[in-house]
């Protein structure tokens, strides 16, 4: 018998007495129901029950986040809605290292109970029983091996338009694009194995000019094929992309899933580039769902080399805080390591680069760039140059209209899309 415990952290917010909200939760999670059940004796909720080890009282508010919550008989207007911090331990043998029990355990039914107006899971603490997962097969260290860039960021860019370009467009603009200077390339989350452009002809006609390119140059830029299907859809796909030379491939994990992307990873010879695509669905209220430092935690243990993590004054809802505490996350070892690469992307451009630097500390990121380089008045080489200029200047100390003085691809990019922030 295992005595470790999984750990788990989460913001409530509810009507009823606080104590009593927790202690529902933490029965419905673990072996208790809403009545005392025939077997369900002081032994078994001892060695199985949930145990509540935390509670930290926070502010209080006359508004509810969310319907639905139940007001106490006794409760009579105005009504007031406790907030609080609180941690439960789960014992790891209820669930074994399982990670969709796991989160049928952390994330299930508790979402459901009318005892609160308000849940969200914050953070995970995962014994070392969870290391049958494999964790990332690559990681910041593969990445930079396969790619062949160790003192940098590694800069990379979404193929755009995000639908409609055939196989041979697509090789079209990847060319224009590894001759630019990318490190990195992938297919919009929109785009996998569509009638108009069947990703077996598009790994073919894609992997030809890198192939080329490599033959050429020397360098070998990576590109990530997404190959989001159905389980055995995948493996095909896999296999298509290794046999063709190709170093990566794309899935979207939340439309996968956690079951299947294990499955993948597990019979993978290839990088794994996660994208959360749907994100915001999980977590963009504040008092419902699942934080990103949970989130990437079971990610990071099935094995994605990659994890996106939005970026600093992008184009999305999310804070710049938030942006930062969820690469922050990332960097902190799991089992002693499991590291993989955030990826940085929505509406970049070299703009963000010194704030991006000064609050992460860390070059160990894929940068990704859109408009920031395909919109670059000089072409799209001077757009890679002016992102690789920046975080040069960043890192240095040196700010960016200083340095843009003898930059001209920097220089043109700061008069284009507007002077820096931060």
């Amino acid at each position: 018998m295992s005595k470790s415990r999984v750990i788990a952290h989460y913001l409530l917010e509810t009507a009823c007495p606080v104590e009593r909200a927790i202690e529902v939760i933490a029965g419905e999670q673990s072996s208790g129901t809403f009545v005392s059940v025939p077997g369900e004796t002081p032994e078994l909720r001892l060695r199985y029950g949930a145990r509540v080890e935390h509670i930290e009282l926070l502010e209080t508010t006359d508004t509810p986040s969310l319907i639905g919550g139940a007001l106490p008989k006794e409760a009579k207007p105005p009504y007031s809605y406790q907030r609080a911090r609180f941690t439960l331990s789960f014992p790891f043998e209820n669930m074994g290292a399982n990670i969709p029990t796991l989160i049928s355990t952390v994330c299930g039914n508790l979402y459901e109970l009318q005892d609160h107006t308000g849940l969200k899971l914050l953070d995970l603490e995962l014994p070392e029983e969870f290391q049958v997962y494999p964790g990332p097969q690559f990681g910041v260290e593969g990445t930079r091996r396969l790619i062949g860039v160790s003192d940098r960021p590694l800069i990379g860019t979404i193929v755009k338009p995000s639908v409609g370009l055939s196989p041979e467009q697509t090789a079209e603009l990847v060319k224009e694009l590894i001759e630019a200077g990318l490190d990195f390339i992938k297919d919009d989350e929109l785009m996998a194995n569509p009638p108009h452009s069947p990703l077996k002809e598009r790994v073919k006609a894609v992997m030809r000019v890198i192939l080329d390119y490599e033959q050429k140059t020397g360098k070998k830029p990576m590109y990530a094929f997404n190959i989001s299907d159905d389980i055995e859809n995948m493996l095909e796909h896999h296999d298509a992309v290794l046999e063709a030379g190709g170093t990566c491939i794309m899935v979207s994990l939340n439309s996968v899933g956690y079951a299947a992307t294990s499955f993948l990873r597990k019979r993978s010879q290839l990088l794994l580039h996660g994208h959360r695509n749907g994100w915001g669905m999980l977590t963009r209220h504040p008092y419902l769902g699942i934080a990103f430092p949970a989130y990437q935690q079971l990610w990071r243990a099935i094995g994605v080399d990659h994890l996106h993590v939005n970026g600093l004054q992008n184009k999305f809802w999310e804070p710049d805080d938030s942006v930062v505490h969820s690469v922050q996350s990332m960097q902190k070892p799991l089992f002693g390591g499991y590291f993989a690469m955030p990826v940085i992307a929505s509406g970049q451009w070299a703009g963000q680069v010194p704030e991006t630097w000064n609050r992460m500390k860390t070059t160990d990121i894929l940068y990704l760039a859109g408009g920031g380089i395909m919109g670059h008045p000089a072409g799209v080489r001077a757009g890679v140059l002016s992102i690789q200029q920046a975080w040069e200047a960043a890192v240095q100390g040196i700010p960016l209209e200083d340095y843009a003085h003898d930059h001209e691809e920097l220089a043109l990019a700061l008069v284009k899309f507007g002077k820096r922030s931060g």
